[in-house]
């Protein structure tokens, strides 16, 4: 028998910390958009802050991570612009549109990421329970559209590019997982962040009005973005872990759950947000997420999943 892994290795601490820094990462974004209106540098400072804090601990002998190797530099980078371009659609979709609007699309993407799932990572397609919540996920989605109280041509099309994007990366990125091997989930984060923040050097200092925002920000902003980057920190490290003992698909339903708290965080905060119905609506999208069922390997002989636990066990910690 195989030893029983640490705590911090296993599903439910990996999954349980991604839903808290997930769903107050969003928040803290929009607030931070808010008090300053530079989501470039906003962004910036949480990716090139998370790099910065895993290698000053790493320095010290805190954590393992991976140092700066060629060839795996090489084959982060396409993981880096995806994660860039995810994030940075995100941000610029908060900026145009409140979030319960970005919610809705997000809602909709395990329908997406499950036929990827069988298509490029040797998944079986969902049980027909599952898709079953799945289709009430986009019901749900759709009854929330059309209560939207702030609708924003501009904030669709950014939620729709974020779409596409997203997709991409919840199954290139568990591609990489599963095919570059890393010395410690560290490393993953270290990469990741990094070489998604050099480029972004470029897109605030040549923006006029991001350099003015940041000339005059205010102790309050200087705050808002301070705490932006300690829940990037933990976010990405979270969101790497759970990534890795979770199929693609399921990462994405997790990922919806856990919206509950932002949609209860954004009410309490903001007069931005849809009417009773389409909270209902929002509502029953995680109640459907939480009943989905995390879909086999092909390969596997009995239904399990990845950790060789039945199907049928919830992959919400409990």
């Amino acid at each position: 028998m195989s030893d029983p892994k640490p705590f911090y290795a296993t599903t439910p601490f990996a999954v349980g910390g991604y839903m808290l820094c997930s769903a107050t990462l969003l928040i803290s974004n929009k607030y931070a958009v808010y008090q300053v209106a530079a989501p470039s540098f906003i962004l910036f400072s949480q990716l090139m802050g998370t790099a910065v804090v895993v290698k000053a601990f790493a320095s010290m002998g805190k954590i393992e991570c991976d140092a700066l190797e060629k060839e795996k530099v090489m084959k982060f980078l396409p993981v880096a612009l995806i994660f860039l371009a995810t994030i940075f659609t995100n941000i610029k979709s908060l900026q145009y549109a409140n979030v319960e609007t970005f919610m809705v699309f997000r809602f909709s993407t395990p329908i997406v990421v499950s036929i990827a799932d069988y298509l490029f990572l040797g998944r079986k397609l969902p049980s027909p329970r599952s898709w079953m919540c799945l289709l009430a996920l986009l019901v749900g989605a759709f009854g929330y559209a059309t209560t939207d109280s702030s609708f924003h041509v501009k904030g669709y099309t950014f939620c729709a590019i974020w779409y596409v994007i997203f997709c991409m990366d919840q199954i290139y990125l568990k591609h990489v997982i599963n095919t570059v091997k890393m010395d410690s989930n560290w490393g993953r984060v270290f990469y990741s962040n990094l070489l998604a923040a050099l480029p972004l050097v470029f897109t605030f200092i040549y923006d006029p009005h991001e350099i003015e925002a940041v000339k005059n920000i205010s102790s309050a902003a200087s705050f808002a973005v301070f705490v932006s980057v300690a829940l990037g920190v933990g976010m990405s490290y979270f969101a790497w872990m759970a990534r890795s003992l979770l199929s693609a698909a399921s990462f994405t339903v997790v990922g919806n759950v856990c919206k509950v708290l932002t949609i209860a965080i954004n009410v309490s905060m903001w007069d931005k947000h849809a009417s009773t119905f389409g909270v209902i609506c929002l509502m029953s999208c995680l109640v459907a997420a939480f009943f989905y069922k995390q879909a086999p390997m092909r390969s596997d002989a009995k239904d399990t999943d990845d950790d060789g636990i039945a199907s049928t066990k919830p992959i919400l910690p409990k």
